[in-house]
């Protein structure tokens, strides 16, 4: 198999939809199908076994909440990123996926190139979200920032934490970027998110960005 392709696998609980969303991406000469899944469980368990460098994700599986399917990858395996495809679009929801560690958020309705772009998007590191949610999360993080005071700011080294958490590197790895331990990384995380206002890793990028502090790769 040649390295440079992407290795993207499949976790949905329908077979159709799984099968069409198998065959759109094996259409692209970029990418290869390494696995699908049915289940949250053999997702984890697939992702284990074979490390895709994106996971294509329907958070509506039957035996697991998406959301503790992609915290556990997210933890276990930080080097495959996840796309979710799903047909809810609340606010609130995609901001719990997006804290969860999914990378790109895009409706199951996409059409097939903005699902393999997105896919080619979150190898990148860019975050990937329809334009309606982005502005509706950009809009949030502004209207906040407004009503809250600028209790304090963030040193150097915690905008360059932040810049490595919206590439979507886990603690773990932006400790090693850094040369620091992860605790140290925790406690500086800990601090921002104080100084912030806020509570997870995604709304600290939201409000780092409102304040003009980083720029979120995001793809519309």
């Amino acid at each position: 198999m040649p390295t440079d392709l992407i290795r993207v696998a499949v976790a949905d609980a329908h077979e159709a939809v799984r099968a069409d969303t198998l065959a759109m991406i094996e259409r692209d000469r970029r990418l290869v199908v390494v696995g699908e899944a049915a289940t949250g469980q053999e997702a984890i368990e697939l992702v284990a076994a074979v490390q895709p460098d994106v996971l294509v994700l329907d958070p509506r599986l039957p035996d697991r909440p998406g959301m503790e399917v992609a915290r556990r990858i997210a933890a276990d395996t930080p080097g495959t990123r996840i796309l979710a495809l799903s047909s809810y679009d609340d606010e609130d929801y995609v901001v719990a996926a997006l804290d969860a560690g999914i990378a790109g958020y895009l409706p199951k309705t996409a059409s097939a190139d903005d699902i393999l772009g997105a896919i080619h998007a979150v190898v990148r590191g860019d975050v990937v979200l329809q334009p309606a949610i982005a502005s509706a999360l950009m809009k949030r993080a502004v209207s906040a920032r407004g009503s809250r005071s600028e209790a304090g700011r963030l040193t150097g080294r915690e905008v360059e934490i932040l810049e490595l958490v919206a590439r979507g590197l886990r603690n773990r790895q932006i400790a090693e970027e850094l040369h620091l331990s992860s605790r140290t990384v925790e406690a500086h995380l800990t601090h921002a998110f104080t100084k912030l206002k806020v509570a997870t890793r995604t709304q600290a990028l939201l409000q780092a960005a409102a304040r003009g502090l980083l720029v979120i790769p995001m793809v519309l």
